[in-house]
C-alpha cells in the first residue's frame, strides 16, 4: 500500500507553491493576459498549468512551511515580483494608449470615448485603436512567448528563497513608468505637429479675413487631416511598435538584475 507522508506532502505543495505565486501575479498585471475580458479563473487556471509545466526543470525550493511567518513573506515576496515585471510591458502598452489621447485631443475627437471596463473610466476610441493595433502586433511578434520565458528565466537568476530583494529594482520599475507620457509624446509628435500647423493657419486666415468662420469650417479640417495623417503613419507603426516591445523587454531583464543584486 502507498503510504504518503506529511513531509512529502508538504514538499510537494511547496514544489508548486512557490512558483504558483510568482506566475499569478505576473498574468494578473502583464498585458494580453491580465485583460479583464479574460476571467479569473481562466487566469488562475493559466498560471497552475504554467506551474505544473515549468516545476521540474526549477532550481530546488526552500524547505519552508507556507502556515509560518516565513511563508507569508515568500509568498508576499513572489508575488511583488511577477507584479513588478508584469507592470513593465503593462507600461508599453499604457504608452501607446496615451499617445491615442494626445492626438485624439488634437483632432477634437475628445467627445468620441466609451466606458472601458479595464482603465474603470472613459477611454477615447482612437487611443482603444491604437491599443489594438499594439496588441495584434504584439502578438504577431511572439511578444507573450518572449514575456514567458523571460519569467521563467527569473527562477534561475532570482531562485524562489534566496535572500532579500533590492529595493532599487522597484524603484526602477517606478521610474520606467515615466515613459508613458515621453515616449506617448514622441509617438504623438508628428500628428500634433502638423495639425498645430493647420490650427494656426486658420487663426491667421481668420485674423485676415474675420467672415471667414473657422468654427464651422476648422473642425471639419482638422479632422480630415488628422484622419489622412493616421492613415500615412498607420503602416509605420509596426517598426515603432516593435523598438518599444523591445525596450520593455529589456527592461523586464534589467529589473531581474537589480531585483537580484542582493541576493546574488
Amino acid at each position: 500500500m502507498l503510504e504518503v507522508t506529511e513531509a512529502q506532502l508538504m514538499h510537494w505543495v511547496t514544489l508548486f507553491l512557490w512558483p504558483f505565486f510568482r506566475l499569478l501575479a505576473f498574468v494578473a498585471a502583464a498585458p494580453i493576459f491580465g485583460e479583464t475580458a479574460i476571467p479569473r479563473l481562466a487566469k488562475i487556471g493559466m498560471a497552475a498549468t504554467l506551474t505544473v509545466l515549468i516545476a521540474p526543470t526549477l532550481p530546488p525550493m526552500p524547505d519552508i512551511a507556507p502556515i509560518s511567518y516565513a511563508g507569508f513573506w515568500l509568498i508576499a515576496q513572489q508575488l511583488l515580483i511577477g507584479l513588478a515585471l508584469g507592470l513593465v510591458m503593462r507600461v508599453v502598452f499604457a504608452a501607446i494608449m496615451a499617445a491615442g489621447d494626445f492626438i485624439g485631443l488634437q483632432m477634437g475627437l475628445s467627445f468620441a470615448s466609451f466606458y472601458s471596463a479595464e482603465s474603470q473610466g472613459n477611454t477615447m476610441v482612437l487611443a482603444r485603436l491604437l491599443n489594438l493595433f499594439a496588441v495584434l502586433m504584439f502578438l504577431a511578434f511572439d511578444g507573450h512567448l518572449i514575456m514567458l520565458q523571460l519569467l521563467i528565466e527569473t527562477f534561475q537568476r532570482l531562485p524562489v528563497g534566496t535572500g532579500t530583494l533590492n529595493t532599487e529594482g522597484f524603484r526602477d520599475v517606478a521610474h520606467y513608468g515615466s515613459i508613458i507620457f515621453s515616449a506617448g509624446m514622441l509617438l504623438a509628435i508628428p500628428l500634433l505637429t502638423a495639425l498645430l500647423i493647420i490650427n494656426l493657419s486658420m487663426g491667421i486666415l481668420n485674423r485676415a479675413s474675420p467672415q471667414f468662420s473657422v468654427f464651422s469650417v476648422g473642425f471639419p479640417i482638422t479632422l480630415l487631416t488628422g484622419v489622412v495623417l493616421l492613415t500615412f503613419m498607420t503602416p509605420e507603426l509596426g517598426t515603432v511598435f516593435q523598438r518599444m516591445f523591445e525596450q520593455g523587454l529589456q527592461q523586464m531583464v534589467e529589473v531581474v538584475m537589480t531585483l537580484a543584486d542582493s541576493s546574488s
